[in-house]
């Protein structure tokens, strides 16, 4: 039988409890707070690190400070109004210029993908089955990545339960739990089959080379090439990333994150005609605002727009009447 506190801890994303030890450790041990702490605690906190993290460190860290006092039972000094201000005033005096990961272009997609292709033949033809595995499982997270715009820790939780391929003609994707579904109900993705890139053909690939028939989909592979029965670390997908597009020859990997294949997804969607609702719908969003941060326009100084009303020669001066004498 289930215990209360399972019920209890399984209410929290394991990402989310990470990133609140992580606070609470940082506050405690770094700084040398004291927990439970007052709100003139907090302010000190925040004096200190304002302008050396940023700011949406910040706010999660004073999250996260902030439920530990709830579930420790002591008065949150967090809510408190001066730390409130003392927030949005760090964010007056130290403005941040947002960094974005830079989209995973189609040509740059087809090009790593090719070269994960090269490395399955060259696997085939000298025998070497072990080396099968690593492209294969590759192939299917850049392609299911960038064809459903999945962040890495969805990802990360795909599993075979959950998935219905059918070659040819899609897969049908169903996530118990995503960043915006705050009830928890689920959501389910679908995935067409396509002439090239396919995402379908590429997992049903990396089913058949792994032998994985149940549990996650995306699996750790060891230098010997030994299959992780746990999923792998949605961390561990950017220097993945970033590990396959530098062999495949592509240039400045830094560059790139796993928001690099969701923000592919959108601007090539955009730049191909896709209303901006549909692409909401699609990939998942809830606001206009959280979907017009991952589309990159094919004209961001709107200067085609702008060309195109202005008149095609200049106006004519108009006409001054001469002076009387």
């Amino acid at each position: 039988m289930i215990a209360i506190d399972d019920y209890l801890h399984a209410a929290t994303r394991e990402n989310t409890r990470r990133s609140y030890r992580a606070a609470v450790k940082h506050f405690e041990e770094e700084w040398g707070g004291f927990l439970p702490a007052t709100a003139e605690g907090i302010l000190r906190y925040l004096a200190r690190y304002a302008g050396v993290l940023a700011h949406n460190t910040l706010k999660q860290r004073v999250s996260a400070l902030g439920q530990w006092h709830v579930d420790q039972g002591f008065p949150d000094p967090t809510k408190a109004p001066v730390v409130r201000k003392m927030l949005r005033g760090i964010q007056e005096v130290h403005p941040a210029q947002e960094r974005r990961a830079r989209p995973l272009q189609l040509d740059a997609l087809e090009q790593a993908v090719g070269w994960l292709e090269q490395q399955q033949d060259l696997a085939r033809q000298q025998g070497r089955s072990a080396d099968l595995l690593r492209p294969a499982r590759d192939k299917a997270l850049l392609l299911i990545g960038f064809w459903r715009g999945f962040r890495s820790d969805e990802l990360a939780r795909l599993e075979v339960e959950r998935i219905e391929a059918v070659a040819g003609q899609g897969m049908r994707i169903q996530l118990p739990r995503t960043k915006t579904d705050r009830s928890l109900k689920g959501s389910t993705y679908l995935t067409p089959a396509l002439s090239r890139l396919c995402p379908v053909a590429a997992y049903l690939d990396w089913l058949a080379v792994s032998g994985v028939r149940s549990g996650p989909v995306l699996r750790g592979i060891d230098r010997w090439g030994r299959i992780s029965e746990d999923a792998i670390h949605a961390a561990s997908i950017i220097p993945l990333l970033r590990r396959i597009l530098g062999a495949a020859g592509i240039a400045d990997v830094h560059l790139y994150s796993a928001h690099s294949l969701r923000r592919g997804f959108a601007s090539w969607a955009s730049a191909n005609g896709w209303e901006l609702r549909a692409l909401m719908e699609y990939v998942g969003w809830k606001n206009i605002s959280s979907a017009s941060r991952y589309v990159d326009s094919h004209d961001p100084y709107h200067r085609d727009m702008l060309e195109r009303l202005l008149p095609a020669k200049p106006l004519p001066s108009p006409a001054i009447d001469a002076p009387d004498s």
